[in-house]
């Protein structure tokens, strides 16, 4: 049995972008969606702040049942669940994006500079799920949205970000535009060593996904420049942006292109676990 869809709902309008991103993929895959609410307020609250169990049980019955209608309202034959957990925010996403194929939470909307609004929970999430996060903003629909980007390392074995990234724009029937950046330098001969070095490289990465997905449009952008600017630039008619985050044996890593692109991206943004 495939795992669900899964979105942290909490009633906030970045939580509804979230919902209704999730219940669209959900319904493209053919797979179940799942929602999962937070009901435990944090402990170090003052006591005169705090809300009784039944209180706290009341507001999540209402958050789920206006979020629930909304899914079944958008997606009438999508398989559905929804779920109210007593634990806290991160903890609860955590446990939840274990059990999924992805997980789908929304952000604040838009912030001072462009893009993402994304508090220290939404980064915790990112920064340690078990699988891939997508961050959904509201207004992610305003634009027509015409292809799928995805920020790829040469330097690193990111297969499993190729894999996802193929796999949705085959699903969406979406061009992909793989982007890989080198950086310039004062001698010229060295420069053009670069550019073709990291050319070739990523013409190496990409080619098993284009056996392994051969319907796919790709094209391979391979340009001198910071990457985190370079993907944002390229979100502003994306559907999707596409990023990894490393595992490493001593915790997850959250470098500081995929930080900038998750704050500052015009479209969605996918989260990828990768070795």
């Amino acid at each position: 049995m495939s795992r669900p869809v899964t979105v942290g709902v909490d009633g906030s309008e970045g939580s509804v972008a979230a919902l209704d991103w999730a219940a669209d993929e959900a319904a493209l895959r053919g797979d179940g969606l799942r929602l999962v609410y937070a009901t435990l307020w944090q402990q170090h609250q003052l006591g005169a702040m705090k809300v009784s169990h039944e209180d706290r049980a009341g507001e999540g019955e209402g958050v789920i049942a206006v979020t629930e209608q909304r899914a079944r309202a958008r997606r009438p034959d999508l398989a559905l669940s929804a779920e109210e957990i007593e634990d806290a925010p991160t903890q609860m996403l955590l446990a939840a994006a274990s059990e999924a194929q992805m997980l789908v939470v929304g952000s604040h909307g838009l912030g001072s500079v462009r893009g993402f609004v994304v508090g220290s929970v939404g980064q915790e999430v990112v920064a340690e799920a078990k699988s891939p996060v997508v961050l959904v903003r509201p207004g992610y629909e305003d634009r027509g949205r015409q292809k799928v980007v995805l920020g790829l390392d040469v330097g690193e074995d990111q297969g499993e970000l190729l894999d996802f990234g193929f796999d949705f724009a085959g699903r969406h029937d979406l061009p992909l535009e793989v982007v890989s950046t080198w950086h310039s330098t004062f001698l010229r001969h060295h420069a053009a060593d670069e550019k073709d070095g990291t050319a070739s490289a990523l013409s190496n990465a990409v080619g098993p996904f284009r056996e392994k997905f051969p319907a796919v449009r790709v094209s391979e952008v391979s340009t001198s420049g910071r990457a985190a600017e370079l993907l944002v630039d390229a979100s502003s008619d994306a559907s999707l942006l596409i990023v990894g985050r490393r595992r490493s044996a001593r915790g997850s890593h959250l470098g500081s292109v995929t930080h900038a692109v998750i704050h500052h991206a015009s479209c969605p943004v996918a989260v990828v676990p990768h070795s």
